[in-house]
């Protein structure tokens, strides 16, 4: 049961959901959403537990100056808003100082390291940015409409949606069409997905269908695509049955120009979100990096090789590794589509031991691009030997590129107290405006 407030909050910052936190009289936390930082609110709390309290802003008595209005109509607090996005009351510019701080409070409130150096933010632009995103359709029978978008907030139903203002305008733009086509197939209600993947020159569209589609069903959607200049690709069980609906057209691919490497990719496939951002990403890292002509590296979570071959093409021997042997001879393929020399291994990374750094020999220097769940294991091993005393010489520069700032912290952590580096420069990208989602990279040397 909700329950209005009359106590005037002051909100002091951002959680990693994009709420505004405050503090009672009593001092217990309240996490408000709606609200931001600097802000006085009245709250309708949803939610009471012993330590905390959540609920939703109903009053101002003083707004942010950051504050803003939405850019996109399906944003709202309400429960039927989309769900897709968290901050775009928020300035563009003020979002990334909060991300930025989230990163620097986690790195020394969990792990008490502080960068160096902070980076200036890796900045793009904020709107029609997501070549990536996951689109759920649902045949509402007793209305007789199809719904294609992102999740209402905090709920399973698909929201209404028209437009999307984070997707490109050409794919916003067809969220109406695709409705109409659904609506107009015979399986429409065992079609729960359709997964968005751009590159360069290729809008593909995955089609998750959950019986055997008719050929008037593929008729519909080659007509459909002949007119939207789409490709469909069909996935009618797991990510390893996807296949294009038709053989032959352009390949999904992007570039990175400034290193001469072009990247095939399946539509399932792991790539960032934000090719713009990307690109700008990958120029830092290897700057940070700095890869000499015969120095050994080695790419740790190297997935289809989006750091391992500009790497090669510095001159660097580099090692690329990664947990699937799919990826690894997709990634050796990419590697030899360019002409680069490189070499890659397949290792569990999330049970990585001493003897298995031991074994690899000496490196010269680390990329690290782990999932959410971080570089654990690594790190681990890597301090464990460094407090052994073992020959084993370190890699004298990492370059960690982060997704979670909780495991960055905790990682950084074992790098700089137990494993004697330094965290000489970090510093966040802006992969998701208008998201809590923090990204960022922090860089480590030793002596």
């Amino acid at each position: 049961m909700s329950i209005d407030s009359n106590e005037w909050l002051s909100v002091e910052s951002l959680d990693l959901e994009g709420q505004g936190v405050a503090h009672r009289a009593d001092g217990k936390v309240v996490f408000i959403e709606g609200a931001l930082p600097g802000e006085q609110v009245q709250v309708n709390v949803g939610r009471r537990k012993n330590q905390w309290e959540q609920g939703q802003a109903t009053a101002f008595r003083r707004e942010s100056s950051q504050r803003v209005a939405p850019g996109c109509p399906n944003f709202g607090l309400h429960r039927e808003a989309c769900g897709g996005c968290k901050m775009q009351h928020l300035h563009p510019a003020a979002q990334v100082a909060a991300k930025q701080r989230v990163m620097e409070d986690n790195l020394w409130h969990l792990a008490k390291v502080h960068a160096e150096q902070i980076l200036r933010p890796i900045e793009g632009p904020a709107w029609g940015y997501r070549f990536r995103a996951r689109l759920s359709v649902r045949y509402v029978a007793r209305k007789g409409v199809v719904m294609v978008g992102f999740h209402e907030r905090k709920s399973r139903y698909v929201a209404d949606m028209s437009e999307c203002h984070v997707l490109p305008p050409k794919v916003s733009a067809m969220l109406p069409l695709l409705r109409t086509l659904i609506a107009a197939m015979s399986e429409r209600e065992r079609l729960p997905q359709i997964e968005l993947a751009m590159g360069d020159e290729v809008i593909a569209l995955v089609l998750r269908h959950l019986a055997p589609l008719p050929e008037a069903d593929t008729a519909l959607l080659r007509a459909f695509a002949a007119e939207h200049g789409v490709q469909w690709w069909l996935q009618p069980k797991g990510p390893d049955t996807v296949h294009l609906l038709d053989e032959g057209g352009p390949e999904l691919s992007y570039a990175l120009p400034e290193f001469g490497v072009r990247m095939p990719f399946k539509p399932t496939d792991f790539t960032q979100v934000n090719p713009h951002i990307n690109r700008v990403l990958v120029q830092r890292a290897l700057g940070r990096l700095a890869p000499q002509p015969g120095e050994r590296v080695i790419d740790w979570f190297c997935g289809l090789g989006n750091f391992t071959l500009p790497i090669a093409r510095r001159g660097a021997s580099v090692l690329g590794i990664e947990g699937s042997k799919v990826l690894v001879e997709r990634a050796g393929a990419n590697a030899a589509l360019n002409g680069l020399d490189a070499s890659f291994e397949v290792r569990n990374l999330f049970e990585l031991t001493p003897d298995d750094l031991k074994a690899l020999g000496a490196v010269d220097r680390w990329l690290i691009d782990p999932p959410r769940e971080g570089a654990f294991a690594l790190a681990k091993a890597t301090a464990d030997l460094v407090q052994s005393g073992s020959d084993w010489v370190p890699p004298r520069r990492i370059v960690y590129v982060s997704c979670n700032p909780s495991t960055l912290a905790r990682d950084a952590g074992l790098f700089v107290h137990q494993a004697g580096y330094r965290c000489t420069q970090a510093g966040v990208v802006n992969m998701f405006p208008h998201t809590a989602h923090v990204e960022s990279m922090a860089v480590f040397e030793r002596p």
